[in-house]
């Protein structure tokens, strides 16, 4: 018999308490059990980026993290930053430059761009790459999710 905790946690802006096993990664219960299929599992070692979430405002591995290491926290998903707007000029310069070409890193690297353009540090395509480094793409290349994040940056800067 698995050991079950008792969490209290903002998802999305929504309070949400749940039992859950001690040992379940917060990936798998954001996908199984509340639904928020937009993480993606890829290596399931932290590597890849695919199961990438905000907790507190900092990207996390959600294949890294317990479950039960959300409980107080504040976690947003891909989900959560696309319904508010958040995100919107990002997903918009991630269509026009064809940065989501398959889509099962897009979320991942959404959620990375959204941190790195809020940190408001990145100062060239240098620190853009540098940044987003931990995300994997099989697909793009890399160089157009690189265009799509420099052309926000230059629009938010300019206002």
């Amino acid at each position: 018999m698995q050991l079950e905790l008792d969490i209290e946690t903002t998802i999305n802006g929504m309070q949400v308490r749940r039992r859950v096993k001690a040992r379940q990664h917060l990936a798998d219960f954001l996908r199984e059990e509340l639904q928020f299929t937009g993480i993606h599992l890829g290596c399931e070692h932290g590597v890849c980026g695919a199961c990438s979430v905000l907790v507190d405002g900092k990207v996390v591995r959600g294949c890294l993290m317990l479950a039960v290491q959300a409980d107080g926290k504040r976690v947003e998903t891909i989900e959560g930053l696309s319904d508010s707007g958040a995100i919107a000029d990002l997903q918009s310069a991630f269509v026009q430059r064809n940065a989501a070409q398959c889509g099962y890193c897009t979320p991942g690297m959404l959620l990375t761009a959204h941190e790195l353009l809020a940190s408001g540090s990145v100062q060239s395509r240098a620190d853009i790459r540098e940044f987003m480094s931990g995300n994997f793409c099989r697909c793009t290349g890399y160089e157009p999710i690189i265009d799509a994040i420099e052309k926000v940056l230059r629009r938010r800067r300019s206002g």
